[in-house]
């Protein structure tokens, strides 16, 4: 009995051990699976967190992908178009160039043709002073018995007679070739050459071209420069001319044959290193400014000349040209003053004729106007500035005095002669002008070169600038008839072999020394 009572307890007891533990192990499935559930929703908060992050990075992604690729649009666009216009430009100018070419090609043919028929008459002057020659051996005899003169007697009158009869006869043909020459002269007067010098010049016009604009320190060049260039590129183009940018120490170039585009550039770039805000919205601004800055100061300039010479009523447009002049040089003579002094010049010759002296002092004054207006209009500065004149009222006898001052047009009128002759009076007169010591020198070497290269000269002396060379011959090589044709033939390979400004004269001298002694 006892050992099933123990037997029981017993049992009861493993009862109650394995249903505490199915309890207790429920229990803790129970709370595996709370934890369980707890740890799914962590789980899935997070993955719906992560899928918000990615969706906002994508979104932003492509964002900024968008802005870019419209702000690569954009610059592709303004350079196409930057591109493009550069592109119509030099067709333009290339279609200028290829008319220029032809026309010169003409003038030259014509030239050549001339040159033919000087040719020409060179030798027929040739082959008639050898048949006179020939006659004279002829004829030497019989005039010596008629006339009972010695035969070295009847040499020399037929000689005297002949020469004089060869020297009438070869003047004629001289003068018609000169009288057609002069009548075709027009092509050649528009001085092809003498307007790239004038406007499209090479080493003497480089150096008038440029200005330089000192920076504070080297980090504005970075500045101007911009972000991948933009800078640079929205300066160039607003302004309308070449900023160098080298490796010169806090110097910037601005380049531009137009010399106000270039002075309101550089006062683009003062404003933008004070301001110290460097970016294209600032660049247009302070373009405006400076550009409306830069017409005041023309206008009051054109004013000023206007008012001290004593005329009035000249059109603002023309004013501003005037203006425009004070920063435009002629082998270094400031043009602003030499109209001004062309302008009383020519009063005061006007004065002495007895002429309208305020109408000879005004177109005087604007006959350079041409110098200033874009280089992009055909012609020389006398054409150029004529037909500006013109489109703005100024009288018909003032702008046929500009247009002829040059002899573009055969001048027709005193005024126009007045005005030639003061242009001329301003610039020639001691110290108005000079040229670059170096081109000074080898103008005159390359002048004294030529000539020294014709048969027969001694020495030769280019003086007064250039303008006039003196030529020595040996007489026992050179007759006194030959040193015509010698003073002809060294004028035209200087003209054919040089450019220069005017004209240069040469005078060819014979000389014959007699030497006796008394003993």
């Amino acid at each position: 009995m006892n050992m099933l009572v123990i037997l029981a307890a017993v049992l009861f007891a493993i009862i109650g051990v394995v249903i505490g533990y199915v309890v207790k192990n429920a229990q803790v499935q129970k709370d595996i699976k709370e934890k369980e559930g707890k740890g799914n929703d962590i789980v899935e908060k997070a993955k719906k967190h992560a899928d918000e992050v990615k969706y906002k990075a994508r979104q932003e992604a492509k964002e900024i992908a968008r802005e870019e690729k419209e702000k690569s649009d954009r610059e592709i666009a303004n350079r196409t178009n930057e591109i493009k216009n550069q592109e119509r430009e030099m067709a333009k100018k290339d279609a200028t160039l290829d008319r220029k070419i032809e026309e010169h090609e003409k003038e030259v043919k014509v030239l050549k043709e001339k040159e033919i028929q000087y040719e020409v008459a060179k030798k027929l002057h040739e082959e008639e002073s050898q048949r006179i020659k020939n006659k004279q051996n002829e004829f030497n005899e019989k005039l010596a018995q008629v006339a009972q003169l010695t035969k070295e007697e009847a040499k020399n009158e037929l000689l005297r007679a002949m020469e004089e009869e060869a020297r009438v006869d070869f003047g004629k043909i001289l003068r018609r070739i000169e009288e057609e020459t002069k009548e075709d002269a027009e092509a050649k007067s528009k001085r092809i050459i003498g307007i790239a010098i004038q406007r499209f010049a090479g080493e003497y016009v480089g150096e008038k071209t440029i200005g330089s604009v000192e920076l504070p320190s080297d980090d504005v060049k970075g500045r101007l420069i911009g972000r991948e260039g933009r800078n640079i590129r929205a300066f160039e183009q607003i302004c309308g001319v070449d900023l160098i940018i080298d490796d010169t120490p806090e110097v910037v170039v601005i380049s531009s044959f137009n010399v106000v585009r270039k002075e309101i550039a550089r006062m683009v770039i003062q404003k933008l290193i004070a301001d110290g805000r460097i970016h294209p919205a600032k660049i247009e601004e302070f373009h405006d400014k400076s550009k409306a800055e830069m017409e005041r100061q023309l206008r009051d300039l054109g004013e000023k000349a206007q008012m001290e010479i004593g005329v009035h009523g000249i059109h603002p447009e023309v004013l501003k040209l005037v203006g425009a002049l004070q920063w435009r040089t002629s082998y270094t003579q400031n043009q602003y003053q030499h109209a001004i002094e062309a302008a009383f010049v020519c009063g005061a010759m006007a004065a002495e004729l007895g002429l309208n002296v305020k109408q000879a002092r005004r177109a005087a004054l604007l006959h350079d106007v041409g110098k200033v207006i874009d280089a992009s209009a055909e012609g020389s500065h006398a054409v150029v500035g004529a037909d500006f004149l013109k489109k703005y009222g100024e009288s018909p006898d003032i702008v046929h005095a500009v247009r002829a001052h040059h002899d573009d047009e055969k001048p027709e009128s005193v005024l126009a002669h007045l005005v030639a002759a003061s242009d001329a009076l301003s610039g020639a007169r001691p110290g108005a002008r000079k040229a670059m010591m170096e081109s000074y020198v080898s103008r005159l070497t390359d002048i004294e070169d030529i000539v020294n290269s014709f048969e027969g000269v001694s020495k030769s002396y280019a003086i007064s600038g250039g303008r006039e060379v003196r030529v020595f011959v040996e007489n026992d090589r050179v007759t006194d008839e030959e040193t015509v044709m010698l003073s002809r033939d060294i004028a035209k390979k200087i003209e054919e072999e040089m450019s220069y400004p005017g004209t240069i004269k040469i005078t060819v001298l014979r000389e014959t020394k007699a030497v006796g002694i008394a003993k």
